[in-house]
This record gives C-alpha cells, sequence and structure tokens, in this order.
C-alpha cells in the first residue's frame, strides 16, 4: 500500500505537497539533533597538591585539586585549579623562558602561534565579563585588561587572550578565552612559584565549562590517596549509584553579597549522628543582601558556617565527643584563621576513635561527612607527645566572608554532578577509586 501511494503521488500535487513537508519535518529533527547533541565527554585524571594559591579565604596553605592538560602550538605543558567558585580560567604567563628551558609552572604567549590577545572592545571584553567582581579595562594597547584580588591579599593582573586547549587525546578546543596574567602577588614567593594557574568552572559565560558548551560536568575525590577524576560531560554509566538532586538557587536581580554565578543551593539543616541541630531557618538563607548562599566550591578545601550556625555545630560536636577526644586547650590557636575546636591526639595512635558524623542536609539531597573526614590533622603541630586534629568546620564570621561554603575535603567519596542544563547538583557516596579504575583513569 505505502509503495503504491508513493508510485502516484507523482501525478497528485497534494500528496507531493504533504510528502515534501514530511521529509522537511523529519530532516529538521535530524538538523536540530545534530546541533543539540552534547559535545564527545572528556576525562582527566585529579591529583592534590599544598600549595600556595590565590584563595577567596585567608589560608596560608591550601589542599588544591589539580586538573593537568597542555595549551597553545606547539602545546606547553600546564597544571590548573579546578575552581567551580570561580568563573575566569587563567594562566600564569611569562614572555621569556629560563636558561632557554621550558618553565613548566608557566605558560609563554609568545611561544604559541595559536594565542590570540583579546581587544578592550570586542564582544567578549565588553558583554561577557559583566559578572566579573572587578570590571575589566583597557591597557596601553586597548587590550582586555583584567585584575583578580582574593581575601588572602594576593592578585593577578592580566590580559584576556584566547588559545587552543588540547584535551588529550580527545580532541582540541580552539579559541578558549582566559587570562594570561603576567603580575600575580603573593606574600610568599616560593610557594606562589608552585602554581600554574586556574580553570574557572562556575556558571558564569566565560567559565571553561560554559565555553566547552558541556551541560553538566562531574568530578569524584578518593578518601584514601586524594586522587580523583574530573567529567566534563554526561557520565552515562550504569554502575553509579542513582544520584539525590539538590536545585540550584537562582536570584536574578543583583544584590550585593550574592553571587549570581555561583552554584548556590539552599542548606535546609545540619545533623550530628543524626540530630537534627536548633538551627533557625532564617539564618539558612540569603537575607535582603543576598549574603548567606551556600556555595559548592571546589577551590576551597574545607566547609565553612556563618558563627550562628557554626556555634551550634561546634556545642553539639563538643558535647559528643566529651571522654572520646582530648580537647586543645589553647584559646591563642585557631586553623587557618577559624577552626578553633581543635583536639590533642597521642602520636603513637594510629586509628582515631569512632566520631560522630555530620550531615549537611539540602533540599533533596543531604551529604554525609563522617570518619576521619570530621577532624582535620593540623601539618607540623605537636603539643608534647600529641598532634592536634582539628573538626574540618569554620566559622566563616572570622573570615569576613558572608556565606556558607562547601569545600572539596567533606565532598570525598561523594560524585558530584553538576548539571547546567537542568540547574541542579547530583550528589550519591561513592568509592572515587573505583570509579577511577571503571574509567581508566591514572592506570
Amino acid at each position: 500500500m505505502k509503495s503504491y501511494i508513493i508510485s502516484n503521488s507523482k501525478s497528485n500535487p497534494f500528496l507531493k505537497t504533504l510528502y515534501l513537508q514530511i521529509f522537511l519535518f523529519f530532516l529538521l529533527i535530524q538538523i536540530r539533533s545534530c546541533f543539540s547533541s552534547s559535545p564527545t565527554p572528556f576525562i582527566f585524571p585529579l591529583k592534590t597538591q599544598i600549595l600556595r594559591s590565590p584563595s577567596k579565604l585567608q589560608f596560608q596553605h591550601n589542599v588544591s585539586l589539580i586538573v593537568s592538560l597542555t595549551v597553545g602550538t606547539p602545546p606547553q605543558n600546564v597544571s590548573m585549579v579546578l575552581d567551580t567558585g570561580s568563573e575566569l580560567s587563567w594562566l600564569h604567563c611569562n614572555q621569556t623562558t629560563r636558561d632557554n628551558q621550558p618553565d613548566p609552572t608557566i605558560f609563554n604567549p609568545n611561544q604559541s602561534t595559536s594565542y590570540k590577545p583579546i581587544p578592550c572592545f570586542s564582544p567578549t571584553c565588553v558583554n561577557k565579563t559583566q559578572d566579573f567582581p572587578i570590571p575589566p579595562s583597557c591597557d596601553s594597547d586597548n587590550l582586555c585588561h583584567a585584575t583578580l584580588s582574593y581575601a588572602d591579599a594576593s592578585s593577578s593582573d592580566g590580559n584576556l587572550a584566547s588559545d587552543t586547549f588540547h584535551l588529550g587525546s580527545s580532541g582540541n578546543i580552539s579559541g578558549l578565552v582566559f587570562g594570561c596574567m603576567d603580575s600575580i602577588f603573593s606574600s610568599n614567593a616560593d610557594e606562589e612559584s608552585k602554581t600554574t594557574g586556574l580553570m574557572g568552572m562556575n556558571r558564569g559565560s566565560l567559565s571553561f565549562v560554559s565555553q566547552m558548551g558541556f551541560p553538566k560536568f562531574s568530578y569524584c575525590i578518593s578518601g584514601s590517596d586524594l586522587s580523583g577524576l574530573l567529567l566534563l560531560g554526561d557520565s552515562n554509566v550504569t554502575w553509579l549509584t542513582p544520584l539525590n538532586y539538590t536545585p540550584l538557587v537562582q536570584i536574578s536581580r543583583p544584590l550585593p553579597y550574592f553571587d549570581r554565578v555561583a552554584y548556590t543551593v539552599q542548606l535546609q539543616g545540619i545533623k550530628v549522628s543524626g540530630k537534627l541541630l536548633p538551627i533557625p531557618k532564617s539564618v539558612l538563607v540569603p537575607d535582603h543582601t543576598g549574603a548567606g548562599q551556600t556555595m559548592v566550591d571546589s577551590g576551597t578545601q574545607f566547609t565553612f558556617l556563618l558563627g550562628p550556625v557554626y556555634n551550634i555545630l561546634r556545642r553539639e560536636f563538643l558535647n559528643q565527643t566529651a571522654g572520646v577526644l582530648r580537647v586543645l586547650e589553647d584559646p591563642n590557636f585557631v586553623f587557618q584563621g577559624a577552626m578553633d575546636l581543635c583536639y590533642r591526639v597521642p602520636l603513637g595512635k594510629t586509628r582515631l576513635p569512632n566520631l560522630p558524623s555530620v550531615s549537611l542536609v539540602f533540599t533533596g539531597a543531604e551529604m554525609v561527612v563522617s570518619g576521619d573526614r570530621v577532624l582535620y590533622r593540623v601539618p607540623g603541630e605537636i603539643r608534647g607527645n600529641d598532634s592536634v586534629w582539628c573538626m574540618s568546620f569554620g566559622n566563616s564570621d572570622l573570615l569576613g566572608v558572608e556565606a556558607y561554603v562547601i569545600g572539596h575535603h567533606h565532598q570525598q567519596n561523594v560524585w558530584m554532578e553538576f548539571d547546567l542544563e537542568k540547574s541542579r547538583i547530583g550528589l550519591a557516596q561513592v568509592r572515587c577509586d573505583l570509579a577511577r579504575q571503571r574509567f581508566g583513569v591514572g592506570l
């Protein structure tokens, strides 16, 4: 019957028009599916490094998540701090080499034929930098000049530029915009020299993930050796535990203390060993100025809570560890300037006692911090025959930060999916070392 109609459609103008419309309809669907399809997923190994990278918080040293790749033509090796709390990716740039030898911590734009500086009157500089904390300016060469400053008094200056980023065997991305920073100030030059750059992964238009056009990305950090993986694109894995999703909080109007391109979620409450703490709901939501948002930030190591909430958690944790841990009685010792609940643990003790778990309750999801992750051993701090361990939650009021910040220390062994398309974050408890093996990363 179908072949009969087709053979006779040549003499029937109505059928010819109908079949042409059907053909064009299905052709349009095919075209749309081609253009709307997600880019091919990319997988990178993650490693940790103790360095003094420019930080949004006043840290002397910070354990950072590092992604290694190559940039430019011919490719130059770079290492970048993975930071979901920043927009602009940047590299430490220098137009000279030391003794004609390439410096693995510095990108040389003069040695890349694909490097292109961005003029200050270009659409990129004018229209896509609106969420920068400090608006860009024009330098003497009419190039787009960016300045980044951080709470630890460090800063970096340089020009916006574009170049080719090489993503291993998966492919190359040409024309990716980043900051080529030739002026980096830090109070510790030795530690600063370890910093290559930063991979901005927030929701801003010039972030690495936004420019790549991926609808989502994920990472997973092992709790044993602190290695991990970064997945750009959809995982599409069947073995992964079903994720629990929490929606992103979005406020369209500009507020002085609200970061509109951060990954902001709604903190509903906190539990200690399953006990819900008596925290007023009003202190967990942003106020009329935007202060009090809860941000998921891979560029920050620990988790920081506003003063009233931190004090409630501190009091309950202290009560539940009474008789189990010996408190460090030193009011002058505050780790990282924000963690003032610390304990003395004998140096010969190989394992900590059973500790209360701390659960961060979000809308639709929960992040459970248990075991050794609840405490953090302070490097190099010895009191008599004891090491010093501090509760790995800090008081953001002591840092002058008007926000809750969920750091990567509490994201260990949690599959973290950032779904930009559906404006949500997915969480699932998982052995991240096994996830690396499943993906064949770092083997």
